[in-house]
């Protein structure tokens, strides 16, 4: 018997199995191990949370820079180099495992809090959001992969959104702290070394109880190569690419909404809190609205993966979409500081619809041995929202003033929204009308023409 190119790639890895070792997917066999990645998860949303508050504030009164665009310039170098990790994490992880991406991750994190708290002028803060970007791209994009190894196909959606509430939970709690640290002891260094805190702890458990989950994606791997023998090769990044991005269209509408999604998150980061700042807010007021944001976002995410897989993922992400505009424009729209509460919880409830579905629809078309690589893909469209949002939004806003910034924000959600209407086809399992395009063209996955089986003439 001959070995499939997946044979050999699945061979190539480095064996993390044991046959002592039960590998059986789902939440509740694996609820400790879930758990504890739901924690990590939770300790890297709020490495992150920490400067979304702590940080813009830090431009003007401490190296007086007052161009928006230079401010946000933060954003753009976090979101670059976060996309492209996200790439290399899911890459390297189907091959060398995820635990291992992790713990590169958490040591990334270190120099991002020392520069800040040592920096001499605002080029080190941006040099510091490099390895801050870094450790985001790795630690998040594990952290989330290797909940949807433990789960399987069954609950993904659930799964996912208790991934994603965590972190985000997590990132209302950072903004939140910190905001009350600059209240009572200043904008450095105690944010930062709050975020060493944070990034030791993720450490421990990661290199400690928590377990190689690659096992688990082979395991279900294995039931997917029974069933498609000829379509399990490993893909390469250029043929995984060109298929997320343009042969399944499905993918294409999934990555551009998520492009569009972080173009709105940057607002959030990079934007807000000059809004508010600028009309007359504290930064403890900022830190709250920020997490009011964040954490019905983070909450909202359990009941609304628990829906797409009731419902399916198209309506919730669609619907999503067009919140997360629609929450913005209600914060452009006035001065009053209750209504900027209800644009936040708006946009909240958008991203909470929208951002887990939108993971949970890629695991829910690629194939689990290549899931790790498909899930980089789609992250660095993702991310590269944060790259392009800062630049685009904040020449806007250097022309025509932050107002006009978070109009064209609610317009660029607006025509996302209609692009998932006309090309996302429902992803979910139990209620596709389609299997995944992989399936009946492997050629866009493996780059080879199809062969035909041995003895069968072509027609």
């Amino acid at each position: 018997m001959h070995a499939t190119p997946h044979d050999r790639a699945m061979t190539a890895a480095p064996s993390t199995t044991s046959p002592t070792v039960d590998h059986r997917l789902g939440l509740r066999a694996n609820w400790w191990q879930f758990s504890l990645f739901t924690v990590i998860t939770l300790l890297v949303g709020a490495t992150i949370g920490v400067e979304r508050v702590a940080l813009p504030p830090l431009a003007k009164h401490t190296f007086g820079v007052v161009s928006v665009l230079y401010t946000v310039s933060f954003v753009a170098a976090f979101g670059a180099v976060k996309a492209v990790m996200n790439l290399v994490a899911g890459r390297l992880s189907d091959r060398l495992g995820r635990k291992r991406i992790l713990l590169v991750g958490w040591a990334f994190a270190l120099p991002y809090a020392l520069l800040i708290i040592f920096a001499q002028a605002w080029w080190w803060v941006v040099l510091a959001n490099l390895f801050l970007g870094v450790n985001q791209g790795l630690t998040w994009s594990m952290s989330v992969t290797a909940k949807i190894d433990l789960v399987g196909p069954a609950g993904r959606g659930l799964a996912v959104g208790l991934d994603e509430s965590a972190g985000y939970v997590g990132t209302g709690i950072g903004g939140l702290a910190a905001g009350l640290l600059v209240a009572s002891y200043g904008l450095r260094p105690a944010p930062y070394l709050l975020a060493l805190g944070v990034v030791a702890a993720g450490a421990l458990i990661t290199f400690g109880p928590a377990r190689e989950t690659l096992p688990w994606a082979r395991a279900e791997a294995a039931r997917h190569h029974a069933a498609h023998t000829d379509q399990t090769a490993m893909p390469g990044v250029r043929q995984l690419a060109r298929y997320m991005s343009w042969h399944d269209r499905s993918m294409l509408a999934v990555c551009q909404a998520g492009m569009i999604n972080k173009v709105a998150d940057s607002l959030v980061i990079g934007f807000f809190p000059l809004y508010f700042l600028r009309r007359g807010l504290s930064v403890a007021t900022v830190g709250v609205l920020v997490g009011v944001y964040a954490w019905v976002w983070g909450l909202g995410q359990v009941p609304t993966g628990w829906l797409a897989d009731h419902v399916g993922r198209k309506w919730p992400i669609t619907a999503g979409t067009f919140l997360i505009g629609a929450g913005i424009a209600i914060i452009a729209s006035t001065t009053t500081v209750a209504v900027w509460y209800l644009g936040a919880t708006v946009m909240g409830g958008g991203m909470a619809l929208a951002y887990p579905n939108l993971i949970t629809a890629v695991g829910d078309s690629a194939h689990p041995a290549w899931r790790g690589g498909a899930l980089g893909v789609y992250r660095l469209w993702r991310d590269s929202g944060y790259a392009l949002g800062p630049l685009v939004l904040g020449g806007i806003a250097a022309l025509s003033g932050i107002s006009a910034a978070l109009w064209v924000g609610a317009a660029l959600l607006g025509a996302s929204t209609l692009v998932l209407l006309a090309l996302l086809r429902e992803t979910e399992p139990g209620r596709r009308a389609a299997a995944p395009p992989w399936q009946s063209r492997p050629e866009w996955i493996t780059g080879q023409p199809v062969s035909e089986p041995a003895g069968q003439a072509t027609l």
